[in-house]
């Protein structure tokens, strides 16, 4: 498999970054992954969009974010990926200097790296059961709206899921259900979807976004709020949101039944609505 690595295109094997790359020292840098159906990137200009805001945010230079759409469309038939379903991975370092927290002398350059590989979905029971969520403590920092790749209180939170027998971890703070590890988190109350509201305590996903919009269209009131960790099992639906979760219905959090244990009438409006989008 062919890669992307600082303007060449290399085999994977042999892609190398430098041990003082502040990616690896720091967690420096910002990564985006956008989803490819039959060789088709979905929604790529809005994930780019983020990877800039991400970029400005920790104050590292553009280093051309707007040609890595061509890149991408170049790895995908390089690498055969015309087919079938696949996830383009896109990340920025700050680029490699001398171990010191303040940032490299002006001009360093970034360190871009982009990968195009195959992506197995998930089984198609989940889509039509659901799947099971756990609870845990939000310990992230507080720019959660930044797609950073310090990525370890996610990591920690579903590994916490998988030794729980669960899909997902939904992070709490201060009572407050914000989201999942790696998934944004609806709720039906009365008809109409909650979600967290948008700001530096969720990174507030690309599907979030297409989500909201379907809602709209398809008449579905949608309200940003706080949901209560009480609250949670109140809700007559859950479903989580992502680039590779796509649309996931939650019929259990913490071992009690959401709703009626099964993916509810929204849930299922806002999953067809979304497959067609695509």
């Amino acid at each position: 498999m062919l890669v992307y690595l600082n303007g060449e295109f290399v085999p994977h094997a042999q892609a190398r970054v430098p041990v003082d790359d502040r990616g690896f020292l720091f967690a420096d840098g910002v990564y985006e992954v956008v989803r490819v159906y039959e060789g088709r990137p979905f929604l790529m200009d809005a994930h780019l969009q983020r990877l800039r805001q991400g970029l400005a945010a920790l104050r590292i230079d553009d280093p051309g974010a707007d040609g890595f759409a061509d890149v991408a469309e170049r790895l995908l038939d390089q690498n055969g990926l015309r087919s079938g379903d696949a996830t383009v991975y896109i990340q920025v370092t700050r680029g490699a200097a001398p171990r010191a927290h303040a940032f490299p002398p002006a001009g360093t350059p970034p360190t871009v790296y982009v990968a195009a590989k195959p992506f197995e979905p998930h089984p198609p029971a989940y889509y039509r059961d659901g799947v099971a969520a756990v609870t845990v403590p939000d310990t992230r920092w507080s720019r959660c709206d930044i797609k950073s790749v310090s990525l370890l209180a996610n990591v920690l939170a579903n590994q916490a899921a998988k030794e729980a027998g669960a899909f997902e971890a939904l992070f709490v703070r201060d009572g407050i259900v914000l989201e999942g590890s790696h998934s944004n988190l609806f709720a039906v109350y009365d008809g109409a979807l909650v979600t967290y509201p948008a700001c530096n305590y969720i990174l507030a996903g690309i599907t979030r976004r297409q989500v909201i919009d379907l809602a709209e269209q398809l008449g579905i009131p949608v309200v940003e709020a706080p949901v209560p960790l009480d609250r949670v099992f109140a809700a007559a639906e859950l479903f989580l949101s992502g680039t590779t979760t796509e649309i996931l219905p939650v019929t259990r959090v913490d071992g009690r039944d959401i709703g009626d244990g099964r993916p509810g009438p929204i849930t299922q409006r806002v999953q067809r609505a979304f497959r067609e989008s695509i």
